[in-house]
């Protein structure tokens, strides 16, 4: 059950005195509040996956991969922040937990590479989720949750071209 956040001050039941509020009968605030807390746990998983994973990352392409997964630590931290803005948003309390990220005590490239890709993917089905909550019920959400699946697909993708063999990408 989300946290609501106390209110000071009178209690209206107009809507333009509640923020977040949705008149349609399609939106389900709580389903979009879990999933919401949901994603900003994995977010922040992804913060300290990045982090760790260019600390152990090793090998001729060192220097770009570690940039690079810096980029994506802040980039997921930047997502962690819009989604708890969000869920204040609509009055509710963002989560204090972290997704579990267990030790694989995998530290070559391509295993490394293939765990950041898993992440990625369950990052990008929890917005899926969302945004079929989210779908003809508050243009807000389905707005954020569409930007998101795509900014999710091409970082799934960029992994995955990654991890593919150098060789001509016609015949990849």
């Amino acid at each position: 059950m989300p946290h609501t956040i106390p209110r000071k001050g009178r209690h209206s039941k107009h809507p333009e005195n509640n923020p977040g509020f949705h008149d349609s009968a399609s939106f389900h605030k709580a389903a979009a509040i879990d999933v919401l807390n949901q994603i900003l746990e994995h977010e922040l998983a992804g913060v300290l996956l990045y982090t760790r994973s260019s600390l152990v990352v090793f090998g001729p392409q060192r220097r770009s991969l570690v940039q690079w997964m810096h980029e994506q630590a802040n980039e997921a931290l930047g997502h962690a922040r819009k989604v708890g803005e969000l869920i204040t948003h609509y009055g509710e309390l963002p989560s204090l937990a972290i997704a579990p990220t267990p030790e694989t005590h995998e530290f070559e490239t391509e295993p490394l590479l293939r765990r950041l890709l898993d992440h990625e993917i369950v990052t990008l089905d929890l917005y899926r989720q969302l945004l079929a909550i989210a779908k003809d019920g508050s243009v807000l959400l389905e707005e954020f949750a569409r930007a998101m699946v795509q900014t999710e697909e091409l970082h799934a993708g960029e992994i995955q071209k990654m991890l593919r063999p150098a060789e001509h990408p016609a015949h990849a």
